[in-house]
């Protein structure tokens, strides 16, 4: 047999049996003449549909880079007859390529022939690479989370955390791998937990508020869980759970919380507190049957003390009472600091002789000397009580009768406590002859409105006032807003009232605007009820056109309990911007303030209340507070208004803080049209 017949054979023999056995891998053979150069002498299927026509001139084919590479592969020395070359790069017309290569030198042909058998690897490779590059993301995103991120299996085992679980939570990687997750979680919030469990298990993303979870030191710490199913198929193999550390965000909301319920004076419970606190204790009392007692206690003479001494000790003196009051509270009592120089007790399931020695104890122990800047000072006070049942069983009635009996204490010698009995109704006005009396005020023109200036504290200009209503009844005298106010808005007179005050300031406006005054800005107290009305927006805008003031001149100025739902009140508050008022907030900081709304409500101004105001120069925890109310305004382009600033020193904390109002004694009490009218306006003309 010659040569070429040898090498036909071999060749047809190595064919048939790699074909038999590669049918899909490119396969092709290799010649190498006497020159050393090589062509290609078959192909298979496979080759010829990835490079076509490319194969006629492996030269071409293959670049000389290539070919080197191949030249190296053809005599390296592996020990085996058939060599191999795992995932191995090849460029072909400017492609890359991954292979996995075989080659066998065809040794019974009389010249050099190669068999080479590719398996493209390429597209495995690329989704290999993508898959790495997907888990790195992946990786990145669980190792490098603030949170913890836990992988926890079907049956509630951890599987894998990221570092930070083990820095929040205090354990080690052993103590916690492997361990059932509702081990972590206090006994309260299992129930819960498992609720949520259920739900991810079922395929679904779920979430969890105010959640405790245990540190390896035994403590708890408040948390907010997610859990995200991980999904195979249609099946659930696990979830992810996603730990949030809120102790920062829950000390945050425990200060609001203190603030909004708390005397910021003496830190006694404040008169919210004692409402909530009192509608609570009567539906205890009511289904126990069981006695409670209102006890109301205010200082005698007490502003002898603060006008011979200042409101600086007149503050000290407050603490040092609050202080004394504060021993004998246990757990059958509460103390609360109404106002001023008044406090409250609440005292459960006490009999009326038990409540009397009570009241007596409080007394003896008010009568001992207090001692201020090494000076001895005494005090004595006088106690108004009332009893549930026997006075009543509504919260506002038990409050009123315990004033009542206060007022007759006080009234008969002071220095002793007094129980509610029914002729002391005698003594003070019957507030339904009041109601009678205050629908009638109008039409017998007993009610005038006194406007208070606000000062400009960079200028010292004044160009905005606020709208203060009066009330001087024949039978009654002067009633002040705190006594008829409630009953206005208890009976529904304060729509009228309110109606009224709004006509007569908008016709106010327009006499100045016609008189040619300069211009300025009038602000109107809206009471909630008024300001829930669904024509509100409508009212205010027909008022505007009647006199024809511009809308700019009108500050509608409401309070956050008239705030409560959101959307309605967002819907009301963009009626009123498309109108062209000002819109702002009275009081703010007194309620428990949402910081949200402030984000979404359209308001121009906030007026920080004066309970933050009074002061503030010597309480570093009022003055903190208003200089942040003051930030927060500004970071959200709003203007502050600054209440009840009585001081020059408050004024320069103000100014410091960039405080663009203020209004209070210091500047003007609040006063007659013709006194702003001689006072303000006449000098001001445009």
């Amino acid at each position: 047999m010659n040569n070429s017949a040898n090498t036909n054979h071999a060749v047809s023999e190595y064919l048939l049996d790699i074909l038999h056995q590669n049918p899909l891998q490119f396969t092709f053979l290799l010649k190498e003449d006497d020159a050393g150069e090589f062509s290609i002498i078959y192909t298979n299927d496979i080759g010829a549909k990835m490079f076509t026509d490319k194969l006629q001139n492996a030269k071409t084919f293959f670049s000389e880079e290539v070919w080197k590479q191949f030249h190296i592969l053809f005599t390296y020395d592996t020990g085996e007859k058939q060599k191999k070359f795992l995932k191995h790069s090849i460029t072909i017309q400017n492609k890359l390529y991954i292979f996995d290569i075989s080659i066998v030198q065809l040794k019974e042909a009389a010249t050099q022939v190669y068999g080479i058998l590719m398996m493209n690897r390429t597209k495995e490779e690329d989704e290999k690479t993508a898959l790495i590059e997907m888990k790195d993301k992946y990786l990145s995103i669980v190792n490098n989370n603030l949170d913890i991120v836990f992988s926890i299996d079907e049956n509630g085992f951890i599987q894998s955390s990221n570092s930070i679980a083990f820095k929040i939570l205090g354990y080690t990687g052993k103590n916690l791998l492997e361990k059932p997750v509702i081990e972590l979680i206090e006994s309260a919030s299992v129930s819960n937990f498992q609720l949520m469990l259920k739900r991810t298990l079922s395929g679904y993303a779920s979430e969890m508020h105010g959640c405790l979870m245990q540190h390896q030191k035994g403590y708890n710490l408040p948390v907010y869980l997610k859990t995200v199913p991980i999904l195979v198929g249609d099946s659930v193999k696990g979830f992810h759970l996603i730990v949030r550390n809120t102790l920062g965000l829950t000390n945050d909301q425990n200060q609001l919380n203190y603030l909004a319920y708390h005397d910021h004076l003496t830190g006694l419970w404040n008169r919210r507190a004692l409402k909530e606190h009192l509608r609570e204790n009567l539906m205890n009392a009511t289904s126990r049957n069981e006695y409670l007692t209102i006890m109301r206690i205010d200082l005698d003479r007490f502003k002898l003390i603060n006008e011979s001494l200042g409101y600086n000790y007149g503050d000290e003196f407050l603490k040092k009472i609050a202080d004394r009051l504060g021993l004998n509270v246990d757990e059958t009592s509460s103390l609360y600091r109404q106002s001023g120089d008044e406090f409250v007790y609440i005292l459960k399931g006490k009999t009326r002789e038990q409540s009397s020695d009570f009241a007596k104890s409080i007394l003896e122990e008010l009568s001992k000397p207090i001692y201020l800047n090494h000076q001895e000072y005494f005090v004595t006070a006088s106690i108004g009580m009332s009893i549930f049942p026997c006075d009543g069983s509504q919260m506002d009635e038990l409050l009123i009768k315990a004033d009542q009996a206060l007022y007759v204490a006080k009234d008969r010698g002071r220095a002793h406590y007094r129980y509610y009995q029914e002729q002391m109704n005698l003594s003070f006005p019957n507030e339904a002859l009041m109601e009678s009396h205050l629908r009638r005020a109008i039409e017998k023109e007993e009610l005038s409105i006194h406007y208070q200036p606000q000062v400009n504290l960079a200028t010292g200009e004044i160009n905005s006032f606020e709208a203060l209503l009066r009330w001087n009844n024949k039978k009654f005298g002067y009633v002040t807003p705190m006594h008829f106010i409630p009953l206005a808005e208890k009976s529904g007179i304060i729509m009228h009232l309110g109606d009224w005050v709004l006509e007569e300031v908008c016709k106010q406006l327009k006499y100045w605007q016609e008189k040619g005054y300069r211009a300025v800005r009038v602000a109107v107290n809206i009471s909630p009820n008024q300001f829930k009305q669904e024509n509100f927006a409508i009212k205010i805008r027909d008022k505007i056109n009647k006199y024809k003031i511009s809308p700019c001149s009108l500050e509608v100025e409401i309070t956050e309990s008239a705030m409560t739902d959101m959307t309605d009140t967002l819907v009301m508050l963009k009626e009123l911007k498309e109108i062209g008022v000002v819109i702002s907030i009275d009081d703010f900081g007194t309620g428990y303030s949402s910081l949200s709304y402030l984000k979404q409500y359209p308001i121009d101004i906030i007026k920080i209340d004066q309970s933050f105001i009074k002061d503030m120069e010597t309480d570093k925890k009022n003055a903190a507070i208003a200089t942040t109310i003051i930030q927060l305004a500004h970071s959200l382009g709003m203007e502050v208004v600054a209440e009840g600033v009585e001081k020059d020193v408050q004024v320069d904390i103000l100014k410091l803080a960039k405080c663009q109002k203020a209004q209070g004694y210091l500047f003007g009490r609040p006063v007659p049209i013709q006194d702003i009218n001689e006072s303000y306006m006449v000098s001001g003309r445009s």
